[in-house]
């Protein structure tokens, strides 16, 4: 009967493997945060458009001092969030290298040991199959051996 295949690195690949899907989920959380911020940049960007257009005078409409003064109060402020939204979006776009570095080197590293499984899985099948050929050689010698008396 042939004996069944056993990898002893099997505890160290599924590590990897779970390593990787860890890595997998970081990468997906970061990218995640990117799209947020991005969006919270692309509201500010539409409520300054908004601001702009609500600040245009129609003809014969009179200037209002004090909305105009609130109106510009929040362009500062507004200015500001999206100076903090443009680094919070680099440390973010930073992060997300990282990620992809990471999962790039976890599928590596559990690629291997899939590699290496399946390779010693090869050489485990031949040296099967080379023991029972071996083996059915030893029978046939044996049964057409003249028997001596």
């Amino acid at each position: 009967m042939a004996a069944r295949f056993h990898f002893r690195l099997e505890p160290l690949r599924k590590l990897r493997e779970a390593l990787e899907r860890e890595a997998q989920r970081a990468l997906a959380r970061a990218l995640q945060a990117e799209r947020d911020i991005r969006s919270e940049l692309d509201a500010m960007a539409e409520q300054r458009k908004a601001l702009f257009e609500a600040r245009r005078l129609a003809t014969g409409q009179f200037l209002d001092l004090d909305l105009l003064r609130n109106g510009e109060r929040f362009l500062v402020v507004l200015e500001r969030r999206q100076l903090e939204g443009y680094e919070r979006l680099r440390v973010a776009l930073l992060k997300v290298a990282e990620e992809r570095e990471a999962l790039t080197i976890a599928h590596r590293n559990h690629l291997m040991l899939v590699r290496l499984k399946e390779r010693r899985a090869l050489e485990h099948q031949r040296e099967q199959q080379l023991r029972e050929a071996l083996e059915m050689d030893e029978l046939a010698v044996l049964r057409h051996h003249p028997r001596s008396a």
